[in-house]
């Protein structure tokens, strides 16, 4: 498939250039990175970061891109960073776009909650209904910036653009008039937006897309309130959907094994594993699987193999069989949960939000390998490159080597 072909030649770059990594998927490749950290152990380099961003790191080329929201008054300066990552200095740090009066957000959210994607020496940001932006990596001057998608935010910013043949995808479901937009990476135009096609009692929702490619083409998969949808890449047309109820959608979807994994509410969060393909509504014929019981509200999913893994905000990991839903483990972690689970060093990383990071080992058998733990609220998806890894609290950005 050419799905399996992209991933193989990304996984062959060794960077991780946008949210969970450079397939979406939460898989970090390359050489080891370390499993005993805190704040005084395996500590590269410790960098404050100004103002608040809950963004992931994104690191290509020898430099750590991150988002932020530095308070201005009663308003905001939205800026992007690049760090280097073997010093931990800020080479550039660019102001985007100011902001007279901030919106409201979520207590749990911050104004740059959305991680940048790097690719071919350009730095793409998003900050949800605020704008969207192109910088050069090399010094970080605005190359376009968008800021055509307008709708009311409910809470603030979260989802992360997807970029794909040319358009950023984003997911702009607001607190009326929902749609989904793709821009063109090149010139920071529309390149078309797509209402959505159900009308829900509570419409807002903050999803990260995804890409498949189904039967060769390029399909947006971009759960919504009160339903999924997949849509066609190219000119935003919706394929096909499944209804199930639920609102203020937060994790990506996951894909592997023909089918996407997907959460389809934040209260009362169950999640849904669809066959991929179909026309028109197909709650009926392609729903294989569903699960409530420890299914997240924030945190994505992560498929290694045949297992799939995930923790709810409350601090309760699953592992289930990722074809049938079959349950294998679930256990309580601790702590409240935002960050994204990650696959690394051959084991899973769960990441709570108050710093303490637990390794537990893959497989039908629940073990925990280790604990780790660093002062600082931690909603951020850690991130993995050339042997170390990059972990952002509310203050500081750590880069943690062997």
């Amino acid at each position: 498939m050419l799905f399996e072909i992209l991933t193989a030649c990304a996984i062959c770059a060794g960077e991780w250039s946008q949210f969970r990594g450079p397939n979406s998927d939460g898989h970090a490749v390359g050489p080891a990175t370390p499993l005993v950290w805190s704040d005084t152990e395996s500590v590269a380099w410790k960098t404050p970061i100004p103002g608040l961003g809950w963004s992931s790191p994104a690191i290509v080329d020898g430099r750590v891109f991150l988002t932020t929201a530095v308070p201005q008054g009663a308003g905001l300066s939205l800026r992007a960073l690049a760090v280097d990552a073997k010093t931990g200095k800020i080479i550039w740090d660019r102001e985007v776009r100011a902001i007279e009066k901030a919106p409201s957000i979520h207590a749990k959210n911050s104004h740059a909650s959305p991680t940048p994607i790097v690719k071919d020496g350009k730095v793409y940001v998003h900050f949800g209904a605020q704008g969207m932006a192109r910088l050069a990596a090399s010094d970080g001057t605005v190359e376009w910036l968008n800021t055509e998608l307008e709708y009311p935010p409910m809470h603030g910013n979260g989802g992360s653009p997807v970029l794909h043949d040319g358009k950023l995808v984003v997911v702009c479901d607001g607190s009326k008039n929902p749609y989904v937009a793709a821009v063109n990476a090149e010139t920071g135009k529309v390149a078309w937006k797509r209402p959505r096609s159900v009308e829900a009692r509570i419409s807002h929702s903050f999803v990260t897309a995804t890409v498949a490619m189904v039967d060769g083409k390029a399909q947006v998969m971009a759960p919504g309130p009160d339903h999924f949808a997949a849509y066609d890449l190219n000119d935003g047309a919706e394929l096909w959907k499944v209804m199930a109820p639920g609102w203020s959608v937060v994790p990506q979807p996951t894909l592997g094994h023909g089918l996407v994994i997907y959460n389809h509410d934040y209260d009362h969060p169950e999640l849904i594993a669809i066959k991929l393909g179909g026309k028109g509504d197909v709650t009926d014929s392609h729903v294989v699987w569903r699960t409530k019981r420890g299914a997240p509200s924030t945190p994505s999913p992560l498929l290694v193999g045949d297992e799939l893994y995930f923790v709810s905000d409350g601090g309760i990991a699953s592992c289930v069989d990722a074809k049938t839903g079959d349950r294998h483990w679930m256990e309580r972690l601790g702590g409240n949960f935002s960050a994204s689970p990650v696959y690394a060093n051959g084991r899973i990383l769960f990441l709570n939000e108050t710093g303490l990071a637990t390794w537990v080992k893959t497989g039908k058998e629940f073990e925990v390998l280790g604990t780790n733990e660093i002062p600082g609220r931690t909603f951020a998806t850690p991130a993995f490159s050339e042997g170390a890894m990059y972990l952002r609290t509310d203050e500081n950005l750590y880069k943690f080597v062997r």
